[in-house]
């Protein structure tokens, strides 16, 4: 199996003196220190307006990134294809993977926050069908040896093909899923999956049957299964005053940050959110003693080992680890991380 840095940018916190450019360069400090480390890959997300991370372009600082690399992937974790066109982000990422020597692997997703559609201009109400065309065009622009015609209910156009093409051929794409309808997406269109175990715990019991679902619908659509990927908020812990810290770290991530973007109304989310509202409820009434292996890796090196041990095998490919959330210091992130490829990743060779 293997692991990834992962961070989502979040620093939508009360009190919080930590500048949105001074965060954005620690996650660029943070990504070469994981290609230092040995890490796979490194998934930095998108988030407009501050209204949960500050990162709002993740293809420019994987794009810098990929000039002080050489082995480490690049992805974005992941590019709320709805907000852009799609041609254009064919082109973006195709020239990334150019630029990287085949390094990027693609994710996209709807996203949960209205707040960061309405400036756009863009309905929030229906991603859902906006982003299935989406998908469909970049990975046929990818695919395509010469121009290609669409005809949508979003997009159209006639005679369209992208300069430079992606070294990779297929260039590895995924869908992030929270809900069913994510899940058949990615099988129809032979994609892989993104997953984050604490929404997989709440909509499906657990990872082993968000995996079994995932292939039996891409055995319904008569298509290989691609790659499992599970992101964990990761937190070392080797005493009691240490896991309350941490404990109370993550807490103030989901109240501060997640609870403000999820969809709360059932009157007025869409339909394919209405999952979330649930997931929002539960949320409001989580206490730190409540936080599992189901949302969090929390605990010594053991600990972390024998969770990571079951999403292997659940028949996860690779884990995103999300070490820098709830506003922790980035030379704990940074000293975390090193002890994770030190102490944990071995035990995966």
């Amino acid at each position: 199996m293997d692991f990834g840095y992962f961070t989502l940018s979040d620093n939508h916190y009360l009190d919080n003196s930590r500048g949105a450019n001074q965060f954005v360069a620690d996650i660029l400090d943070e990504t070469l220190h994981a290609d230092e480390l040995g890490f796979h890959s490194a998934w930095i997300g998108e988030h407009h307006f501050s209204s949960l991370g500050v990162l709002s372009c993740p293809d420019l600082v994987l794009a810098y990134a990929a000039a002080k690399t050489k082995k480490i992937r690049l992805a974005p974790a992941v590019t709320v294809l709805p907000l852009h066109h799609p041609i254009r982000v064919a082109e973006q990422w195709a020239s990334l993977d150019l630029l990287s020597g085949g390094r990027v692997d693609f994710a996209a997703g709807r996203g949960y926050d209205s707040r960061e559609y309405e400036p756009f201009g863009v309905s929030f109400a229906d991603n859902q069908e906006i982003f299935n065309e989406g998908m469909e065009i970049v990975r046929r622009l990818w695919a395509a040896d010469g121009p290609i015609d669409f005809k949508g209910k979003y997009y159209s156009f006639e005679n369209v093909g992208i300069t430079p093409k992606p070294i990779q051929r297929p260039l590895p794409a995924y869908v992030a899923s929270f809900s069913k309808p994510s899940i058949e997406l990615a099988a129809k269109l032979g994609c892989g999956l993104v997953v984050a175990p604490f929404a997989a715990a709440m909509s499906y019991g657990g990872l082993k049957q968000v995996a079994d679902l995932y292939k039996e619908t891409c055995a319904k659509a008569g298509v290989k299964p691609g790659r499992l990927i599970c992101s964990y908020f990761t937190h070392f812990a080797d005493n009691k005053e240490q896991e309350l810290a941490q404990r109370a770290r993550q807490i103030r991530y989901y109240k501060e940050c997640v609870i403000p973007a999820f969809p709360s109304d059932p009157d007025k989310a869409p339909p394919s959110y209405r999952y979330l509202v649930e997931m929002t409820e539960r949320l409001h009434k989580v206490r730190p003693e409540d936080l599992t292996e189901n949302s969090v890796l929390l605990g010594g090196t053991q600990q972390i080992t024998d969770t990571l041990k079951k999403a292997e095998q659940a028949g996860f490919d690779e884990v995103i680890l999300y070490f820098n959330v709830g506003l922790k210091p980035h030379q704990q992130v940074k000293d975390e991380m090193s002890r994770f490829a030190a102490e944990v990743r071995p035990a995966f060779k």
